[in-house]
């Protein structure tokens, strides 16, 4: 098939796949013409680049999965270098969970201390000479 087909069947651009090609993730036959041709197994493995990409991998951590296909396996995540690549991506993965967590955590914290802030102040409004529940933005709370 040639880039266009190729591409379409893919979901993505013929500007995709140059630069995938430039990248030396994709390699296009040529034709006597000059046109580049490609064949069912250049398609797996734009699905399995594009699999990955979605799943939040970058194009280099890719390429493992490429070599492991182009090597004749059946899947691009069967070699020792893919399984390497999927562990580091779990890594990164657990330490950007971990972060989300603090940040979670802070951030319930200051809602907390902002209800509890709030709360005192509506008690306050309630003795008679306290203090009016004021927005932060000027306006009243209630």
């Amino acid at each position: 098939m040639r880039i266009g087909e190729l591409a379409a069947r893919a979901g993505t651009t013929t500007r995709t796949l140059r630069y995938y090609e430039s990248r030396g993730l994709l390699s296009a036959r040529r034709t006597g013409n000059g046109y580049r041709t490609y064949d069912e197994s250049d398609l797996k493995l734009l699905r399995q680049i594009r699999t990955l990409q979605d799943f939040g991998f970058d194009l280099e951590e890719t390429r493992p999965f490429v070599e492991c296909l182009r090597a004749g396996h059946p899947e691009g995540d069967s070699c020792p270098a893919s399984l390497q690549v999927y562990r580091r991506k779990l890594d990164e993965l657990d330490a950007l969970i971990g972060e989300l967590r603090a940040v979670r955590a802070k951030v319930g914290e200051q809602l907390a201390r902002a209800e509890s802030a709030r709360d005192g102040l509506a008690a306050d409004a309630e003795v008679p000479g306290g203090p009016e529940p004021v927005c932060e933005l000027g306006g009243e709370l209630w």
